[in-house]
């Protein structure tokens, strides 16, 4: 598997950061009172509470332990670059694609990929090819539908509407 960049938004980050307190604060300790509760009513081999129960807190700890070093190797590009009118992390850009559409996309780290907000992976084939690319260019994107060509209209460091 390739190595994913350690990239993050502000924003990103957060929201990890935010999980990572709500599994620790909240649903752990509630979690752990469940299995404590059916581990009291008796023989645990049948208890499916329990078992379940079990089963979630490993579940658990494992997200805990992953967001924790993940957390720990993830650099937060805070501040815009100066450059304007160029794609870098973090950009909002506004493309037309060779149907004559508008699609606006973000490219933002691979833990913050989300496809129904626009969010693309600064590692995908979208996010590379548009990275360095300047406003009025032409970008070549080899899909697993196909190549396609799209034309940067738009590049921001803010949401585009």
């Amino acid at each position: 598997m390739a190595k994913q960049s350690d990239y993050i938004t502000p924003e990103g980050a957060k929201k990890l950061r935010d999980e990572l307190a709500w599994l620790w604060k909240e649903e752990r300790p509630r979690v752990t009172q469940g299995v404590s509760d059916a581990a009291a009513e008796g023989d645990r081999s049948e208890n499916a509470e329990y078992i379940y129960g079990k089963k979630r807190l490993r579940e658990i700890d494992r997200r805990i332990r992953f967001l924790t070093q993940r957390l720990d190797h993830l650099t937060v590009v805070e501040d815009p670059p100066p450059a304007t009118g160029k794609v870098f992390f973090g950009a909002w850009i506004r493309l037309e694609t060779e149907e004559g559409d508008e699609v606006i996309y973000r490219v933002v780290g691979p833990d913050e990929t989300d496809a129904s907000k626009g969010f693309i992976s600064i590692d995908s084939p979208m996010g590379k090819a548009l990275l360095g690319r300047n406003e009025g260019d032409e970008v070549p994107v080899r899909r697993p539908a196909g190549e396609a060509v799209f034309t940067v209209l738009e590049v921001a460091y803010q949401p585009l509407s």
